[in-house]
Order: C-alpha cells, then structure tokens, then sequence
C-alpha cells in the first residue's frame, strides 16, 4: 500500500484514490494533475460549512486525537478580533468525515484563554479501520475577521514530512445562539498551491474530550466534589471548582464514565493499607475502562492510605506497558470539611491527573522533550505549594489562581497526540540531558549546597545498583530544600552514562506526590541522606551490560538554582564463572526488574519473574543473587498481599511469617528486628527500629552491593516486615 500525504492528498508518484461525487468529495481534494485547484472558492466553502453545522455525539472511536511538549513558545496576546456580540465564538474541536482521512482540528484564538494556535490530528481510514497518522500544529496564526467568516492562517509544524504545510482555515460566523458552523481546512504548498481541503463539523467548545472514571474505597466516605475558590485568599476570581471544572477551564472535556465502584476495605486485607506492588496490580484490573491502547480515558483511585504513610497524598501510575493511565490520591492526610482541607483534596486531585497528561511538575520542565525551562516560580497545579521559592505554601496560595501555566495549557490543547493521551508516550518521554546546559557545571555556584553521590566502587553483575545520596549546605545563609531525596518522589534526578556511550536519566517506575516539608539547612544543620534503587525502571535494566559507568545526581533548589552532584564511577563485574553468567541471567527480565522494584508482588502477571527468583535460589542456594531474590521474595511472604480479580472481587493472601522467616535468615535477621522493636506499640516507631536493624544487618552480614539494595529500600522492607513483628 503507497502511503498518501494528507495535506496534498496525493500519493508518490500519482494520487492513491478516486473520490466519489457529491458531498464526501468535498473532504478530501487533492489538486488536479494538471496543476489546476480542486479546492473550492471561499464563498462556497462558507456556504458548505454551515449547512454542515449540526453537532456530533461525543465520545466516538477516534476521540480527539493528538503532542510533544512545545520548547519555549509563549503565548501571543489575543488580537482585538471585532465579534460583534450577536455572533458566536469560532473556539472549539471540528471534525470531519470520509475517506481516506478523518481530521480532528482544534481552534483556538477565542474562548478562554486562548493561546492562539490551531492544531488537529489526522486519521486513515481503510475498509472497516480506523488508524492514527500524524499530527498537526500552527504556533503562530493571522486571524483576519470578516461580516461572514473568520479566516486562520499559518504554517503548521507536522510529526511527518508534509507536502503542503501551509494551512488556512475558514469558519463562517454564526448568530450566538445557533450551533457552530463547520470549518474549511485547506491545506497549501510553500509556493501556494492549493492541497486537500477537509470539511470539518462543528463538534464541541472544549478542545479535547476525556472519559473519566472515579472509584473510592469505603473508608472514604466522601470524596471530594468540589472546592469554593474563594472561601480563602486567592489569586484567582472566586468560583466552585471541582476536577472536571478545572479541566473544563483548561479546554478539556472530562466525561463521567461508568458507575462508582466502592472497594470495602475489609477486601484489602487487615493492615488497610496500598503497597506499590498492590496497586499495581489492583488498579489494572479494577480499571473497567482499561485497556492496553491509547485511549482519552483516565481512571482515579481515592485511598485511604498508602504503605509510606500519611505524608503521601497521591500516586500517579506508570506501570510497565501502556502509561499515564491511572492514579490515586489518599484521604488519610486529605480527609476534612474545612476550606483548607478541600482546597487541598481539589489540588491534589487535579494534580495527579495532570500527571496522567503528561505534565511534569513545575520545577523538572527540562526532563520534557525538547527540553524547556525549568519554572520553579509557576503558579500552577503542577507546582508544589511548599517548594515555592517566593515564600513557600502561604504565598503560593494567595497567589494561585487555581490553574494550569500557559506552557501547560499549550501543552494540553495542542501538544502531538502520543505525549499527551494517556497509554501514549511514556510520562517524561526523553532526556534532560537533550538541554546539556542542565548537567554541565556552573560558571558561578552561588547555591549555598553541596550534593554528593557515592556508591561501592563495583557491583556483581546482575546486582541491584543503590547509590547514596547527601545533601548538605555550604554557607549560613539558610536554604529551604525538601526533606526527601527519592527520585520516586521527583525530587532529585540521576544521570547515568552507560560503558557504551548512552546517557539516560533514571525514570522510577512509579512516580509518587507527597506532601514534602521543606526544612532549612545551614552549615551547623546535620544534611539530607537517602539512598536510592536505580537499577531498574521506565526504561528498563540501567546497568544490563558489564563495564564502567558514569553517574551524576541534580536537584533544582527551591530558588531555582540546578545543583549538582560529583560525577561517580561505578564499574558492573564481568561474570567469572559459568555459575555467575547463569546465576545473572536469571536476574534479568523485566518481570525480574519489577519484582526488585516492588520488593515482590503475588501479581499473576509477575509469575515468570517469580519462577526465575525460585529457580535462581534452587540452582545456585550459595549464589550472591540467591540472596537478593530470597529478599525479594521473602519481604512478600511477610505481607498480606490483595488482588482484585476480573469481576471486581478481592481475594487476601495472609501474611506468612514461616516462610518469611526461611527466606530472610542470612538476609535480613527478622528475630533481632522484633528484639529492637521492644515494647513499642506504634506502627510508626516499630518501623523505624525495624528499619534501623536493617540497616546495622545490612552493613554486618551481606556484600557491599547488596548492602546497598537493602538500604535503599529499607523503608519498603522495614513497611512489610514489621507487620511480621506485631
């Protein structure tokens, strides 16, 4: 089959269709062969189009397609368009019909803030299937108003190579109250020359459409619904808002889908609580509308409590296959009635489901591709109100107008289909080192801190890699920084460059929103430490070959400032023995990574992952690895472990101490944990002794590699092993 070019409508080297007669010929009118136009004059476009006028029901199978984050492009200033009041405004998604290609064109120079740009998603249609091909943007348009029409203009940026990237759209003016009238998009070459022209029907006001589907669990009895804007100080006018309110005001239809489902909590077990390796596998399959595609439909889990605790508020998924799909916000720290608590749950909320377009969060702009500007200073929903460098969470909401920046709007309304639909690109698709400036070091450090990496010097091939992080200041000036430093929570970023040459930044698997208080650190305060597991995540296996690597750490400072960290050589062992090639092989395999990753999961999904752990501790029981796969494994058996079946019912796998215990001995020393944990009866303090055990064990009786996966998943161990202690 010859590909076809839908703005000229001509395939290489002759056109790949006929077109039938009548009105379907008029979607797609490539020039005549002899160089004259097929298009039609501009008062019969107009005349077509708004006999073409009547609506259509939302959603269908295509949704409204489309989006790579934009470098830099601000938002131009509304042009004084002269739309006496009596006529409607042209700001909306269009649509057209027939074949070869379905057009999905968003216009954008007269609602709500608009960012003057039109874009659209292009669609081929065979037989009885219908197939994304490419998308569309205009940056910078001319808007020419007359009595009957108003005419865009400009040229389009593709994801193809197009033949005719000149565009021009017509849409006829209608009296307010009349439904909207279609659109004439024509395409054009540089020179001129007419392309194919598409019909588009007047579909919605809103620029994207979204299914939303929401469930809770019973321990939370009222989920959030909405929040009045102005009940506390504000930046914003005042005005009931809830998420899909938010989102409406950002251009995007968000769409009821599906009945509540209510999850009693006695389904999840005795400790009531979300792992990770839970909701991984709960929330795929409690997803009614999931499916392993690109699809405009977004699922939202309202918890109770999650197993780090109440300083989580929410989660956005980035499981292995299809992302950006699901997330969940957590009512432990989120539950209450006061304005400052609803407040919170709407932030929160709206938050995490930008998340799941892509968005990153305000001050990590430069992990996008292409790279933009980090912009720590936004008011926006996808900033931290305790990271504001203009005077933290108190200034932040006085200030916040409750809305998304203009880059993430552009972002939302226009971005390329696959970056912003969810099950589309990965979340933060790319590398921030596309913007070397982020990773060189400064000309002039005037920060105030000192960020430090180290790590054992080498690791046994097929290993978990830790590295350890310190953060500390170097002056008494003072500098408010959070008091996590996990990639997983988005607040510090690791370069790795691998023996062959290829640099890549650490993408966790799961990227988790917490409430991070923001402490303040001078030259007499002790420094942040933490250890973090980079070994495997979005992009897989990081350290999957033997040789020398290359690693450095950054974090943006509440000011701004990128703060860089030691460049570190770690170097991955060649395998001495068959036994060390056999025993790795059987640590590698993406099921294998995740199980590291989640500290183990019962997940049927996971089971191959599971069989190469058992067979790795059966074939080589003397094996460093061995112990790393019965850690696995064993802090699983420690823990209840919930899974959600196909029908919604839950099934609860105890905890099982016996063979825990089995797994862990040599390990983790589980009798001296409970010995450390004494009379403690909080949770909270029985983890932290637990965790402290861990940590002197960890540094007395394994390798120094596996020294370093324990300690940087203490917490997770510590979280599920203390269970086993009560």
């Amino acid at each position: 089959m010859v590909d076809i070019d839908p703005t000229t409508g001509l395939a290489e080297p002759e056109l790949h269709a006929e077109h039938e007669e009548g009105g379907v010929a008029l979607e797609v009118m490539p020039p005549h062969e002899n160089g004259a136009s097929a298009a039609v004059d501009e008062e019969t476009a107009v005349a077509i189009a708004s006999a073409l006028a009547p609506t259509i029901d939302e959603p269908t199978e295509t949704g409204d397609i489309d989006v790579s984050t934009l470098s830099g492009l601000g938002i131009h200033p509304l042009p004084k368009i002269p739309l006496p009041l009596v006529k409607r405004r042209v700001a909306g998604r269009y649509r057209s019909a027939g074949a070869p290609f379905q057009v999905e064109l968003r216009v954008d120079v007269d609602g709500p803030r608009p960012t003057m740009r039109v874009s659209a998603d292009y669609y081929s249609i065979s037989g009885g299937t219908i197939n994304y091909f490419g998308s569309m943007r205009v940056d910078a348009v001319s808007v020419a108003v007359s009595p009957t029409v108003v005419t865009i203009t400009g040229l389009g940026v593709y994801t193809w190579s197009a033949g005719a990237p000149r565009v021009k759209v017509t849409i006829p003016r209608m009296p307010i109250f009349s439904r909207g009238g279609a659109a004439t998009l024509q395409h054009l070459t540089l020179a001129g020359t007419p392309g194919a022209t598409y019909i588009c029907k007047f579909v919605s006001p809103f620029l994207r459409s979204v299914l939303f589907e929401q469930d809770r669990q019973d321990t939370v009895p009222a989920p959030f619904v909405s929040y009045n804007t102005g009940s506390l100080p504000s930046g914003g006018p005042a005005r009931t808002l809830s998420v899909a309110g938010a989102y409406a005001e950002a251009g995007v239809e968000m769409q009821t889908a599906g009945v509540t489902d209510v999850v009693n909590t006695t389904e999840t077990g005795a400790n009531g609580t979300w792992s990770d390796a839970e909701l991984h596998a709960a929330m795929v399959r409690h997803f009614s509308l999931w499916r392993d595609i690109p699809q405009w439909a977004v699922w939202l889990f309202h918890a109770q409590l999650h197993d780090l605790g109440p300083g989580l508020y929410g989660i956005m998924f980035d499981q292995v296959g299809r992302q950006r799909q699901g997330a969940a916000v957590f009512y432990q720290s989120l539950a209450g009635t006061t304005a400052d608590q609803q407040r919170l749950q709407l932030y929160t909320t709206t938050h995490e489901i930008g998340h799941c377009f892509n968005l990153l969060h305000s001050w990590q702009k430069s992990l996008a591709i292409p790279p933009l500007p980090d912009r720590p200073n936004a008011l926006s929903w996808m900033n931290y109100p305790w990271r504001y460098p203009l005077g933290g969470a108190g200034a932040f909401w006085n200030a916040f107008p409750f809305q998304f920046d203009d880059q993430e709007l552009i972002h939302i309304r226009h971005a390329f289909r696959d970056a912003v639909i969810m099950g589309g690109n990965p979340f933060r698709v790319g590398s921030a080192l596309e913007d070397p400036e982020g990773w060189r070091d400064p000309i002039e450090d005037n920060s105030g801190l000192k960020l430090e990496l180290r790590a054992p010097r080498s690791f046994t091939f097929g290993s978990p890699v830790s590295v350890d992080l310190e953060l500390s200041a170097t002056d008494m000036r003072g500098r408010r920084v959070p008091q996590r430093l996990r990639p997983r929570n988005g607040n510090v970023e690791i370069a790795i460059r691998q023996p062959a040459g290829r640099v890549l930044v650490y993408k966790p698997l799961l990227h988790q929103c917490a409430v991070d208080d923001m402490v303040i650190l001078d030259v007499d305060t002790p420094g942040i430490s933490e250890t973090a597991f980079v070994h495997y995540g979005q992009d897989g296996f990081y350290f999957e070959t033997p040789g020398l690597y290359r690693l450095r750490a950054r974090i943006i400072a509440a000011d701004g400032s990128i703060v860089l960290s030691n460049i570190l050589e770690v170097r991955v062992q060649s395998p001495v023995t068959r036994e060390d090639d056999e025993a790795a092989d059987l640590m590698f395999g993406d099921e294998q990574g995740t199980l590291m990753y989640l500290m183990g999961s019962d997940f049927d999904q996971l089971q191959a992952g599971n069989e190469a752990f058992s067979d790795l501790q059966s074939r080589f029981p003397a094996h460093p690895l061995a112990a790393v796969a019965r850690l696995v494994q064993g802090v699983n058996a420690a823990r209840e472990f919930k899974q959600v079946g196909a029908d919604n019912s839950v099934t609860v796998r105890q905890p099982k101490p016996e063979e825990a215990d089995k797994l862990l001995k040599g390990v983790v020393d589980l009798a001296a944990a409970r010995r450390a944990v004494g009379k403690k009866k909080d949770l909270e303090s029985i983890r932290k002794a637990v965790a402290t055990e861990i940590r002197d064990t960890a540094r007395a009786k394994v390798d120094p590699d596996l020294a370093a996966y324990i300690k940087a998943r203490r917490r997770e161990i510590a979280v599920e092993v203390s269970g086993a202690t009560e």
